[in-house]
This record gives C-alpha cells, structure tokens and sequence, in this order.
C-alpha cells in the first residue's frame, strides 16, 4: 500500500461523513483486521477523539450500546455480524451517535425506522486501500433484496465485468474489478500473484493505470448500487473472516483416519452461514467429531474449525470425475435421545433457556445437557442469544459464560443464582412488588 492510497481513503471519509475535531470516535474491530486503519486515520488526522472499549464490551452487544451512548461516541465501526445484532436493540433517542459504519461480510438485514443514526454499509478488499463501495442503508420496509453494497467512492471506480473484461449490463452478474487512487501497487515479493490479480485498466484515461480483480460476483441494480452475489473460487468470508476451504481441506487430509475430505460454506438457512466438512473415514475407521473438532483446533484459528462434520463412505463426484460439492447432503445435528434423562429440561429456567437456544441456533430443540458450540453454536450466535437473555430473564451476562457454561442447565444454573442475589438484596417491599 502508498500512502496515497491511504489519502484518498481518508480524504473520502472525512468529507463524506463531515468528520471535525469534535467527533469522538471507535476503535471496535482487531488490529489485525484492515479496518482498524479507517479507523484510526480519518479521526486522528482531523483531531478528533478515538475512544477503545475493553474486549467483553465488544463482543457483547448491550454493553456496546451502552458504552457507546456513555462514552457520548458520534461516529463508530462496527463488523457486519456485530451490527445485525446491536441495530436491534433499544436505542435512547437522545444518544450523540450519528453514523454507525459497518462492513466485512454480507448484511442480510436493513435496520429499523426507529433507529436513532444513520447505517452506512461499505465494501471494499484490502488491495484497495479497505473501502472501495459504500452506502446509506434505508430503514426496513419491504425490501425483497438484501442491502447494497452502495457505490465506489470519491477516487475510486467499480466495473462489472464478464469473463472475457467487458461490461455487462444492468441487473447482470458479472466480477468486480476495482479501479482507481486506492488500488495497491501488488503483493510483496509475488509478482506472479500480482500479475494475476492487479491488470491493466482500460477504462481509465490515466497512463499504466490499473484495477484489482477482486474474485467477488455483484450484480448491479439500474439506480447504479452494487449488489453483493457470492465469490468466483472457494474463497468464502463467514462472520468477517476470509476464510480458504482449501486450507481446512488440506488439514484434514493430515489426520491420520480422514481418507478424503472437503470443506464447503453452507447457508442451508438464510443468513446463517456455516463451515461444514464431510469427511471419508480411512477404512476400519469411524467418525470421531470430538477429536475431528480438537485437531483442527490445534492446528486453526477458531474461525476456521467447521460447525458441523459429516460422513460419508463416499464423496459424490461429476461426470468429469470433479467432486459434486451441489450433491454433498445438508447436515443434521445429532440430537439427544428423548428417552436420556440428560435431555429433559428439568424447570421452568431450563425450558425457557432450551427454547432461546434452539430458536438462536435454528434447530427444532435443544436437551439440557447439549453444548451450545457443538451444535454449530458459535461466538456471535453466543451474543445474540446473550441479548435474549437480557430481555427475557433480566440479566446480564458477559460472553466468556457461555464459554464456560455453553449448556442449558449450566446457563439456567447461572441465571437462577444471579435472580436469587438479586432478590436477596432487595427490600421486603421491592421483592414483595416484583413477586406480584
């Protein structure tokens, strides 16, 4: 990247959300992730404040929302899994917060009218300077698509192009090359992959100008917005990490009993995306998913260890010999037998605590004694069923419980307890009105 890149990057956003020296701002997401830069720089550069939550308030939505309104933030980050989730809280109508950004993997909702800020989707690859598309996101009311991605910003140009680099018209799908101030100079010390991906612009009057073939479908609507479709290889981004199947693959094909393995992203439910590997057990071998789900974790970031694991005594493959990823079967989760007293939820906590597991994780019911994140269960899923929580039972529990208790009667246990201290503190009148 040049610092010309970053310019542009900050030049736009500083005139875009007329950012000045009074605006407090975020710094939400990981170091390691490319937006932290757009956060740091257009603040920093126009003096203006950047405030840091601890790691629990950021990976937990209401105390998010509250830090946010406390700390008096204008201006925040915040990664689209997160921002579905924090969108539909109760927002105070006086909060100072007046844009909240997001982006890093696909919106699937719009946010609601009574939302007290602005909610502006970006897109954009590392390659070009992390923000090349960006849109306000109008509130819900009968939408049959999902968001856009907006349109390139000031400096940069977007183009829908066939496989042979010719435009294709509108309401086509077609690959996303971006062009413009904010397209790096390549990949260090590969200039094979550079070649590849960063091509000669001929759109551009600008001499040796360039575009980055970004490997990203969109589909562009007639009012001139990028609508997001899906990837053109087995790259795949799941909750903002991009993610190779590849990888996991050739990984799994290091334990000792997988025969065959492949790695695919299944959204079998809209808006749920999942890792899911089907494995061929070598022969004389069975299916361990406990020691399957430790390996990969020893050898992967949490992000890249599948939620589901199926097997099969064959892989389907095409005619041309190629492996049928279409034909590969949905998963089922193993349930506990009704028959198992483990399984039955044993009060009225429990009951209540079952049915917002399943509803969370989308399956029918959920026993007592199953684990939250063996069932595909995972730590944004954790944060939205903490929110339930909250609003059902009163209580606010940090992420790291889950962790520690990702089972029905080990949170319902938790839940009573923290109830009981709180009715025990009260006055005899203050009990006796919530008794009532």
């Amino acid at each position: 990247m040049t610092h010309s890149n970053l310019m542009n990057l900050v030049r736009w956003h500083q005139q875009a959300f007329a950012i000045t020296s009074s605006d407090r701002a975020t710094q939400v997401a990981s170091p390691a992730f490319d937006a932290a830069v757009w956060e740091l720089w257009p603040y920093l550069t126009a003096g203006a404040g950047i405030y840091v939550p601890d790691e629990d308030t950021r990976m937990d939505p209401p105390r998010l929302r509250d830090w946010l309104v406390a700390q008096a933030i204008t201006v925040t980050f915040v990664p689209t899994p997160l921002a579905e989730t924090v969108m539909t809280l109760e927002w105070p109508a006086d909060t100072a917060l007046r844009l909240m950004l997001t982006g890093g993997d696909t919106l699937h909702r719009y946010p609601p009218s009574t939302l007290p800020f602005a909610l502006i989707n970006n897109y954009g690859p590392t390659e070009t300077a992390v923000v090349a598309t960006s849109g306000l996101v109008p509130p819900a009311s009968g939408w049959t698509s999902l968001p856009s991605i907006g349109r390139p910003i000031s400096g940069a140009r977007a183009y829908v192009l066939d496989e042979k680099r010719q435009p294709v018209l509108a309401e086509m799908i077609g690959e996303l090359y971006i062009g413009g101030r904010g397209v790096a100079r390549g990949y260090l010390n590969r200039a094979e992959l550079t070649a590849e991906r960063f091509v000669p612009d001929p759109f551009s009057d600008v001499p040796g100008a360039r575009m980055y073939r970004t490997g990203d479908l969109v589909r562009a609507r007639v009012n001139g917005e990028l609508e997001f479709v899906g990837r053109t290889d087995d790259q795949v981004k799941i909750r903002g990490f991009r993610i190779e199947l590849g990888e996991i693959e050739a990984t799994l094909a290091t334990h000792p009993l997988v025969q065959q393995a492949v790695a695919v992203a299944r959204e079998d439910t809209p808006g749920d995306k999942r890792l899911v590997a089907y494995v061929v057990p070598a022969p004389g071998s069975t299916l361990d998913v406990d020691s399957m789900r430790s390996f990969l974790g020893k050898r992967l970031p949490e992000y890249m260890v599948p939620a589901a694991f199926v097997s099969l005594p064959s892989l389907p493959v095409t005619t041309n010999g190629k492996v049928d990823r279409h034909a590969l079967p949905a998963p089922t989760i193993s349930r506990v037998p009704s028959d198992d007293p483990s399984g039955e939820v044993r009060t009225l906590i429990e009951q209540r605590m079952a049915g917002m597991v399943a509803a969370v994780l989308k399956v029918d019911q959920v026993g007592s004694e199953e684990n939250f994140f063996l069932l595909g269960g995972h730590s944004l899923l954790a944060a939205q069923l903490l929110v339930h929580v909250h609003q059902t039972f009163g209580v606010e529990l940090p992420l790291r419980t889950l962790f520690e208790l990702p089972t029905v009667c080990g949170l319902s246990a938790e839940i009573e307890r923290l109830l009981l201290a709180s009715l025990q503190a009260m006055t005899d009148e203050e009990a006796e009105r919530l008794l009532a």
